[in-house]
């Protein structure tokens, strides 16, 4: 099992060669930060605007502060941010509409595809980019019209106070509900807790996608036993810390950033990687968008390992230049999905499986939509 337990210390995962190459890192952090910004001011200098979308709240304000900044410094170029919820039905108007607004956009993977195909986004123009992040950044990350832009694990977080002697180590457990008792939560993402039923049901994680009916069964069975116990069906993503601190819930699925975010801040909050669902989000330029230049400007600025670092330390998603590892606090290394004892303990998503169409023309995603909307009822 992989779990994570502590807090502000090393863990297991992180040899004392990482160790110590981070520590030599931030020793040389102003002169990286130095590096970073002649590099760009020399290639990517500009002018003008890029308007990019965002999700507001406290992940705005950390992308603001540790890479907007300093790129609009470097550059000249100034970054206009517009938040929402999500930005694929937006994009998909502002295509209809003949009058795209934005530049930069956010892009779930299972979106991507049909989005793609429709012709909504520019090739990415990866001659912007430095030879450290071609290395960085591994080549299924790099797509021809977007690229990675984070990874994000839906992971099993539980109140440390709550479980004092014995802690939660597993889906199986979250189900446990005479050995493990108190209240729980779980998101009302359906693929998530699919994923975590047929994980706590005895299915080996490698065999989790592609969720065939039969899976399906099963998982819905599976959550037919737990569903007394949930307390609090969470939508919102702040929501499952703030109910865990208040201790309105002891165990719950959760977002790792939010996890990660109140860890750093000393909040007792414990978790357990195993089984945890990986989604991409991508980095789009928008087809007919008033700055693309910029925005690819922007992307290939992003994804310099020093930038990298910055985004993962103002969002606690990391992106996929593994290079950031080098410039991160030692502190934090064991606690990011892109370590390699996290990274094999999580699931990647299936999402091109879950954009992919059925014979009756929706796609799985909307089917299992249609299935959990149809459970939640009963």
């Amino acid at each position: 099992m992989t779990e994570q337990n502590c807090l502000g210390q090393l863990c297991r995962g992180l040899s004392r060669r990482s160790f110590v190459g981070s520590a030599a890192a931030l020793l040389s952090a102003p002169f990286v930060a130095k590096a970073t910004a002649a590099w760009a001011q020399e290639k990517l200098a500009g002018s003008g605007e890029v308007v990019v979308f965002s999700y507001g709240g406290s992940f705005t304000q950390g992308v603001r502060k540790y890479v907007y900044e300093a790129f609009t410094k470097a550059t000249g170029i100034a970054v206009v941010d517009v938040t929402g919820d999500f930005a694929e039905p937006q994009v998909k108007a502002m295509k209809e509409a003949g009058r795209m607004d934005w530049d930069l956009a956010f892009i779930d993977a299972q979106s991507y595809p049909a989005m793609s195909e429709a012709g909504m986004f520019e090739p990415i123009d990866y001659s912007w980019w430095d030879p450290e992040s071609l290395v960085g950044v591994p080549a299924g990350n790099r797509l021809k019209d977007a690229a990675v832009a984070y990874r994000a694990t839906t992971v099993l977080a539980y109140d440390a106070r709550a479980f004092r002697d014995k802690q939660p180590k597993s889906w199986a457990e979250f189900w446990d509900v005479k050995s493990f008792r108190g209240p729980r939560g779980l998101a009302s993402n359906v693929r998530h807790n699919v994923a975590f039923a047929l994980l706590a049901d005895g299915l080996p994680a490698a065999d989790r996608w592609p969720l065939t009916e039969d899976k399906l069964d099963r998982a819905f069975k599976k959550l037919d036993q737990i569903k007394p116990h949930i307390t609090k069906w969470w939508s919102a993503g702040g929501e499952p810390v703030q109910l865990l601190l208040n201790r309105e819930l002891e165990m719950t699925s959760c977002g790792d950033n939010r996890a990660l975010a109140a860890i750093r801040q000393g909040a007792p909050i414990r978790i357990v990687w195993d089984g945890g669902n990986l989604v991409y989000v991508y980095w789009a330029v928008l087809k007919g968008g008033p700055n693309t230049a910029n925005a690819q400007k922007l992307i290939a600025f992003v994804n310099r390992a020093e930038s990298a670092a910055n985004f993962t330390l103002g969002t606690f998603l990391p992106g996929p230049n593994t290079n950031q590892l080098q410039h991160l606090p030692s502190d934090l290394l064991p606690l990011l999905n892109i370590n390699q004892a996290i990274a094999s303990a999580v699931v990647e998503q299936d999402s091109a499986w879950l954009a992919n169409r059925r014979s009756d023309g929706k796609t799985n995603l909307d089917h299992l939509q249609e299935r959990w909307l149809s459970w939640r009822a009963q």
